[in-house]
């Protein structure tokens, strides 16, 4: 049996105690003394304790518990210690935490031949979709760009990588999270044989010519992977051949009001799914495919096509089904941009019937 040893408030002697007492009494100077309590941290817990227990309760209250030798709790045989018991509850279902925390990055790649021009205001049109109308705390949402003064806010491979981790980090049952990416995107061969076409895809940070990009194994395993039961990722990624770059298990074709998932897993691969959740991803293009952006949704700054289709249907039409809002970005981006033969691409770690689950961030 554990125990731990806290100081008597009278007289500052050690009290060897079980590790669930929350009050004793000082068998030398008659002192009892509280302890915190199950929702504060735990004073440190000892192992086995081999020794005498010297300091014990003499006098038991009405409402202290005994754990005199033969009631099978506590402490060893032959002493006569007396405690308060930490209550104990019924047993419950694993708690809803409900939180929501998101991380924005958009890379412009300033002063270079390939820079970009919409990705800023795709972040803020989405942290703006994100914190005035779908309720996240601004404090959990992370936003990285060329245009923030903190220099661990730019969106370099390290700061990216850095912020994945945070925005996983402690994931409970019920948590809503979200990534979105607006940037460059490429793809490089697949050298540890997991993808159908033989590519990686990737994410180009704003330092990946010295620093190469991020492929979509280590977004999967940083992001993905660590999604306990209960929990769900929505990832929108604004870029050239995004399809598949969260590596989720399947991928929804959809034309019309009919769709089918195809199954991307290898059996000779490692798992690509989650820990129980749920992650989805939107993505600008196919594997094979080049995102655009355009003037055509705000009329005047330059925006991420796929980004904008996405925040309008979400602004424009409540109770979305995951399959009404993929036709709907579906439907927008050729209306405004007629020449543009990219469609949105919808990938998830499992499979379900889109046009009766509900889209919910």
């Amino acid at each position: 049996m554990t125990s731990r040893v806290e100081r008597c408030s009278g007289c500052g002697r050690q009290l060897w105690l079980p590790p669930q007492a929350v009050a004793a009494r000082c068998y030398a100077c008659r002192s009892v003394t509280s302890f915190p309590s199950s929702s504060q941290r735990w004073a440190q817990v000892y192992g086995s304790v081999s020794q005498p227990h010297h300091n014990v309760v003499t006098t038991v209250p009405s409402n202290y518990v005994a754990a005199g030798p033969g009631n099978g709790k506590y402490p060893r045989q032959g002493c006569n210690n007396y405690y308060i018991d930490q209550p104990r509850p019924a047993w419950s279902p694993p708690p809803v935490y409900g939180r929501k925390k998101a991380l924005l990055c958009g890379v412009t790649y300033n002063d270079t031949n390939y820079m970009l021009t919409g990705s800023i205001n795709d972040v803020k049109s989405m942290w703006f979709l994100l914190f005035r109308m779908l309720g996240f705390p601004s404090d959990c949402v992370v936003i990285l760009t060329e245009e923030e003064k903190n220099p661990y806010r730019i969106p370099t491979k390290q700061n990216i990588r850095t912020a994945m981790r945070w925005l996983a980090q402690d994931c409970q049952p019920g948590d809503s999270l979200v990534f979105h990416y607006s940037g460059h995107g490429s793809r490089q061969k697949d050298y540890n044989k997991d993808e159908l076409d033989g590519f990686d895809e990737t994410i180009c940070p704003l330092d990946h010519e010295t620093e190469g990009p991020i492929i979509d194994d280590e977004i999967n395993t940083t992001i993905v992977r660590p999604l306990p039961h209960g929990a769900k990722l929505h990832a929108i990624i604004d870029s050239c051949y995004s399809g598949t770059v969260l590596d989720l298990p399947f991928v929804c074709k959809i034309n019309s009001e009919e769709y089918k998932w195809e199954d991307q897993r290898i059996p000779t691969a490692c798992y690509k799914g989650t820990s129980g959740g749920i992650a989805l991803s939107f993505s600008a293009c196919s594997d094979n495919q080049t995102s655009a952006s355009t003037s055509a949704f705000s009329g005047k700054d330059v925006t991420g096509a796929m980004t904008s289709s996405f925040i309008q249907a979400v602004k424009n039409e409540p109770c979305l089904t995951y399959g009404r809002l993929l036709t709907a970005m579906g439907d927008a981006i050729p209306s405004l941009m007629p020449n543009d033969t990219d469609e949105p691409q919808l990938s998830a770690s499992e499979t379900f019937d889109i046009f009766t689950k509900q889209f919910i961030l």
